[in-house]
């Protein structure tokens, strides 16, 4: 069964995702006119930026629909060493951060109705006073009317099912020419263990035939 998260309207919809990748510093997005046609059939129609202008390393993307999305591959153009002198052919962490949901708080601070909200205030209705809490549509209520409140009672169910994950990885920045030179051993070796095959077989036929 397919999970649906409070929209901003308090009816239920699919669930969006979104995801940030930290890089070492040097490499960032690719470009368009550098992303195969490979690549791009896997990107699909997403659309990646740059955390801030000053922070190219780190690549944010969403929210997207999760439904669409279940996988989400990153176009990376590496910095060259010949060119960048602090750049060089190592082993380099990077950090991945994936989230699934709304979120549950704005960035000025206030609710959104994707959270849970409890009581502001305990107030004795006897005494002729009375306390107010806005409820957005989307929570669902937890109490009724008369019921006796406390302080920080949760006053509606948590509708969030989102969440927050993260890891981290390497990546190897290589040496092209150290690659070629690597599958060109390889050829040799190839090569080399084809004639000794072939040498053998034919001392052995020679050998049968002396017989």
């Amino acid at each position: 069964m397919q999970l649906k998260q409070v929209l901003s309207n308090g009816k239920k919809g699919g669930l969006n995702v979104g995801a940030v990748l930290i890089l070492p510093e040097g490499f960032e997005l690719a470009p368009t006119d550098r992303i195969s046609p490979e690549l791009k059939e896997k990107i699909g129609n997403l659309s990646f930026q740059s955390y801030h202008p000053n922070k190219k390393n780190i690549i944010v993307i969403g929210p997207v629909p999760g439904q669409k999305y279940r996988e989400i591959v990153f176009p990376i153009l590496s910095p060259d060493p010949s060119t960048k002198k602090d750049i060089h052919f190592l082993k380099y962490p990077i950090y991945v951060g994936g989230n699934r949901g709304r979120g549950q708080i704005y960035p000025d601070g206030s609710k959104s109705n994707n959270t849970v909200y409890n009581a502001t205030s305990a107030v004795d209705a006897s005494e002729g006073r009375q306390s107010v809490d806005i409820i957005p549509p989307g929570p669902e209520l937890l109490v009724s009317e008369g019921e006796s409140i406390k302080l920080d009672q949760p006053l509606t169910s948590n509708p969030n099912v989102g969440g927050f994950g993260q890891g981290d990885a390497e990546i190897v920045l290589q040496d092209p020419l150290r690659i070629q030179g690597l599958l060109f051993f390889f050829h040799i070796c190839y090569f080399c263990t084809s004639i000794f095959s072939s040498e053998k077989e034919t001392v052995l036929k020679k050998f049968n035939c002396m017989k």
